[in-house]
């Protein structure tokens, strides 16, 4: 938060500023979001369907 603060006085790019792709704190949190809810949805299918994830898509 102090370096956010820091960066903003200086001159640097404030939160607003900053990309929105590649390598950033926004990308990366979403990614893991939709990779939890991914795994939650294989898993629950698995559960409802009898078959292991591989074997949903025709690969087990």
């Amino acid at each position: 938060m102090i370096a956010k603060l820091n960066l903003s006085l200086r001159g640097g790019m404030s939160e607003k500023n900053q990309p929105r792709f590649g390598f950033v704190n926004f990308a990366e949190t979403w990614n893991g979001r939709l990779a939890m809810i991914g795994i939650l949805i294989g898993l629950s299918t698995e559960l409802l369907t009898g078959q292991g994830i591989l074997g949903q898509i025709g690969l087990g």
